[in-house]
């Protein structure tokens, strides 16, 4: 059975954080594994890396800016396939695009997904071909301008479901998104540039974004961790054990990894180079564990009814005793209208 818990004043009796007949409270997202989590990483990847290849481009870096384009559109085209894998049939994607909803995160996305998309392709294919680099370059900042965007939205759509592990998170899941997707960003362009063996000024904006990213994920994650513990039930431990604890752990030693090995990317020469790579492929992988950690953390919180009870219970206590000890059924709460979907 569940864990017991008692709401302080409150003259209900301890109750069993069950659920009728033994299943869930919520119903488990109905995601893919792993096509869920890939779209996340390789959204992320390519938002960061459109917008590092429009800056290189301004700044006269040619390695970097075709890096960021080629990975930009790779990007776009693998999260499409994923999306769509996941979705079942084209046709549903399509579908989302017939109507625009600003309310709607999953709506918004598809909006931002599909320009993103087109443009990284037309810049990358300027890119490779030599035709029309006027309108690559065109092409190439219009993803720039959706790439922040794609590489946030998904965190933004996480945090908007009932998923206690998501929901609770709801101020640093967004954050941590657009870090992680920063991070694997720049570790791409690290590596890239060091396979092509650029020299050290084509490396240098992304080794410095390789740094901020990284830091910035791993504060986003300590921030999260920390708000979640606050919260009553034992939401944080979506986030600690299980699958969710294992990739979460190792996340976080890739992306330290990474992000020190970043520093020495900015080495001259062959050192420098060799760093590059293999700080690149360490912030890479720890974005990549970041996304499936998230994805676990929500499996988990939404099969334990203790996630969804206690932090409504607690909702209610601070409501008043009127609210904890189910008076409201017959009161106040009874009249509230139900809002439309």
């Amino acid at each position: 059975m569940g864990r017991r818990t008692r709401v302080r004043g409150s003259m209900v009796p301890e109750a069993e954080f069950s659920s009728y007949y033994g299943r869930p409270i919520l119903k488990k997202p109905t995601w893919k594994n792993p096509d869920v989590p890939l779209y996340l990483w390789v959204g992320g990847m390519a938002g960061a890396s459109s917008v590092v290849a429009a800056l290189a481009d301004a700044t006269g870096r040619p390695v970097l800016r075709r890096g960021g384009r080629l990975v930009a559109a790779g990007g776009a085209a693998v999260g499409t396939v994923a999306l769509v894998h996941d979705l079942g049939r084209p046709a549903r994607f399509l579908n989302m695009l017939r109507v625009f909803k600003p309310t709607s995160p999953l709506s918004v996305g598809s909006w931002i997904l599909s320009p993103f998309a087109a443009a990284a392709s037309a810049a990358a294919a300027s890119e490779i071909t030599g035709i029309a680099p006027a309108l690559g370059r065109l092409a190439g900042w219009g993803a720039a301008a959706f790439g922040p965007p794609l590489a946030s939205y998904t965190g933004v759509l996480f945090a908007d479901t009932a998923v206690p592990a998501w929901h609770e998170a709801h101020g640093e899941l967004p954050v941590l998104f657009a870090a992680s997707g920063a991070a694997a960003g720049a570790g791409a362009q690290l590596v890239v540039t060091g396979l092509a063996g650029a020299a050290r000024r084509e490396r240098m904006p992304v080794v410095r974004l390789a740094v901020a990213g990284a830091a910035a994920e791993l504060a986003a994650g300590e921030l999260l961790e920390r708000r979640l513990e606050r919260v009553p039930g034992g939401v944080v431990d979506a986030w600690r054990t299980g699958k969710a604890g294992r990739w979460n752990r190792l996340a976080r030693v890739l992306t330290a990894a990474g992000g020190i090995g970043a520093l020495l990317a900015g080495l001259r020469g062959r050192p420098g180079r060799v760093a590059a790579v293999a700080s690149g492929a360490a912030l890479a992988a720890g974005s990549l564990a970041t996304r499936f950690a998230a994805f676990e953390a929500g499996l988990a919180s939404a099969a334990d009814p203790g996630h969804v009870v206690a932090p409504q219970r607690a909702r209610l206590a601070a409501e008043g005793p009127a609210s904890a000890d189910g008076s409201w059924l017959a009161g106040e709460r009874a009249t509230r209208p139900v809002p439309r979907s």
